[in-house]
C-alpha cells in the first residue's frame, strides 16, 4: 500500500518528511504531500511527520554526501518553490540516484520525469532571487532601521540574505515577505537570521526619517527629469520591469 507522507512546506518538514520516507521506504511505494496542497487518495495510509532539525541535518548530510554539493544546492532550490509537487519531486530524484552508478551526477539524468522537475523549480527560484537582488528597494524609518516589503512567489529570503548583508554589513536592516509572512532579520556587523509567526506593525513602517523623505522626492524628480517622453517603450520596460515587481518599489509609489 503506498504510503503517503504529510508535512509542513519548511524547509525543516520537508527534510523530517524525506528523512522518515527514506528510512521506511526508500526502495517501495511512497509520497510526500504538503498540508494544504493535497487531494486524499484512495488506497493510501497516511503519515503524520514529526518536523525535527535532527532528521533535517541528517537527511541534508546524506544527500551532500551521495548526490553532492551541487545536486543539493539544486534541491534546496527547488523546495523553495511554489509548487504542491516539488517534496515528492526530491524523493523521487533520491530514489533514482539509487538506481544510477554514479549518484553524484544525478541532476545529469534530465530524461527522468523527477530530476527534471527540480532542474525546472531551481532555476525557477535561482532567477526569481536574481531579479529581487535587483529590485529589492529600502527605506530609512525614523529609528534608522532599513525597511523593504516584497511579495516572491517562492521563498526567496534565505537566497538573497547574503547578498544584502554583505553589501550592508554595518546596517540593521529588515525585508518582510508578505506572501510567506516571514522576516529576514540583519543587524549590523552580524548574520542575518529569519523570523516566523510575527506580525508586521503597520504603524512603524510608515513612520521614514526625514532624511529618507527628502531623498525620495529628489529620486522621484530625477527619475521623471531624464525621462524622453517621445522615447518611452513600454512593451520593452515591461521585459526588464515586469509589472508584479513595481508594487513594491519605490519609483513606482506615488
Amino acid at each position: 500500500m503506498m504510503t503517503v507522507y504529510l508535512c509542513q512546506d519548511t524547509i525543516t518538514g520537508i527534510y523530517s518528511a524525506l528523512y522518515d520516507a527514506w528510512l521506511e521506504k526508500r526502495a517501495g511505494e511512497a509520497k510526500i504531500a504538503l498540508h494544504g496542497n493535497m487531494e486524499p487518495e484512495l488506497f493510501c495510509e497516511y503519515s503524520e511527520v514529526e518536523e525535527k532539525q535532527k532528521k533535517a541535518k541528517a537527511i541534508e548530510s546524506l544527500i551532500r554526501k551521495y548526490l553532492g554539493e551541487n545536486a543539493y544546492e539544486d534541491i534546496y532550490r527547488a523546495l523553495l518553490a511554489d509548487d504542491p509537487e516539488k517534496a515528492n519531486a526530491v524523493f523521487m530524484t533520491m530514489q533514482e540516484a539509487r538506481r544510477i552508478k554514479d549518484s553524484r551526477r544525478i541532476m545529469e539524468h534530465l530524461d527522468h520525469p523527477a530530476v527534471a522537475k527540480v532542474f525546472a523549480l531551481s532555476r525557477r527560484v535561482a532567477n526569481e532571487a536574481h531579479y529581487f537582488i535587483e529590485f529589492v528597494r529600502f527605506r530609512e524609518l525614523k529609528n534608522g532601521i532599513l525597511f523593504s516589503e516584497i511579495a516572491p512567489k517562492s521563498q526567496v529570503l534565505t537566497c538573497i540574505g547574503d547578498h544584502f548583508a554583505n553589501r550592508f554589513p554595518l546596517e540593521n536592516f529588515l525585508i518582510y515577505d508578505k506572501t510567506h509572512r516571514v522576516f529576514l532579520l540583519h543587524e549590523a556587523r552580524k548574520h542575518w537570521y529569519l523570523v516566523w509567526g510575527k506580525n508586521l506593525d503597520e504603524e512603524s513602517i510608515c513612520e521614514i526619517s526625514e532624511q529618507e523623505t527628502e531623498y525620495e522626492k529628489l529620486w522621484k524628480c530625477f527619475f521623471h527629469t531624464i525621462a524622453v517622453e517621445e522615447r518611452k517603450n513600454p512593451v520593452c520596460q515591461r521585459s526588464h520591469l515586469p509589472l508584479r515587481f513595481r508594487t513594491d518599489m519605490l519609483e513606482f509609489d506615488k
